[in-house]
């Protein structure tokens, strides 16, 4: 209990930087069709091994859980278990702690929950958020890194995925400011593709559509089981009702 009261205040911490940070750009909807999609949560699972895993940990979900999403105990053996030896271990970082606070400023947060606490009520859920941040990369090399990020300006996370959207740059443009005709103020315009990268702009979006929703899964693997029997749950209570209601007036038919 006290390592997830722990977690859940490092990762608020995270929260609260970020939004320290967040841009003025507008979140895009996460298609939420993909949390009913075993192949998309599947495929999220092997983008989020080969690269989340290497800095980031999820140390509140177990390999063996997968199994929930239709992988296989050998499906995750021979795919998805490179930082750890059993499947029923947690999911480790493979990084050394120190080497991220030297490398990056500070360490690489938990993700175990990282799509539940990332709402933000003004912006949309946190899975509308992480769905915005990792497409919005963009190289600049006034940064350690080399890479900014218009949902996260000054982030300290380099674009890992860079290799499947290829490298981008923002363009900016000056505008009157609104409030002070005299100033001028940068407004971002879109991006330029520099170099292009091994999948299409529409793929990259399903790839990360696809991470996005693993993560969503893995904040709360029984979601899913959730709503199945909260639906039956409702279904009951109305049936109740109706039986309520119909014993009710038989009690009260002949006082009336």
């Amino acid at each position: 209990m006290k390592k997830l009261i722990a977690l859940l205040l490092a990762t608020l911490g995270f929260v609260g930087a970020a939004q320290a940070n967040t841009g003025g750009i507008e979140w895009d909807k996460f298609p939420k069709e993909k949390m009913s999609d075993m192949a998309a949560l599947q495929s999220g699972a092997k983008l989020f091994v080969n690269y989340c895993l290497n800095c980031h940990s999820a140390a509140y979900m177990r390999y063996n859980r997968m199994r929930d999403i239709g992988l296989s105990e050998a499906d995750i053996k021979n795919n998805l278990l490179f930082a750890a030896e059993k499947v029923g271990e947690t999911m480790k970082v493979s990084i050394d702690p120190k080497d991220a606070k030297a490398w990056f400023g500070a360490n690489p947060p938990d993700l175990s929950v990282i799509a539940r606490s990332r709402a933000d009520g003004a912006k949309g859920s946190g899975a509308d958020y992480l769905y915005t941040y990792m497409r919005s990369f963009y190289r600049d090399d006034t940064k350690a890194t080399g890479w900014n990020n218009m949902a996260f300006p000054s982030v300290a996370m380099p674009h890992v995925m860079w290799e499947l959207q290829g490298q981008r740059a923002a363009k900016f443009e000056e505008v009157a400011d609104p409030h002070d005709h005299d100033k001028k103020t940068h407004v971002f315009a879109g991006y330029q593709q520099l170099t292009p990268g091994t999948l299409s702009e529409r793929q990259y979006d399903e790839a990360v559509a696809d991470l996005v929703a693993y993560l969503q899964w893995m904040g709360e693997p029984a979601q899913g089981q959730r709503f199945q029997l909260g639906v039956i749950v409702l279904i009951f209570l109305s049936i109740l009702t109706v039986f309520a209601w119909r014993l009710n007036a038989s009690y009260w038919k002949d006082v009336k």
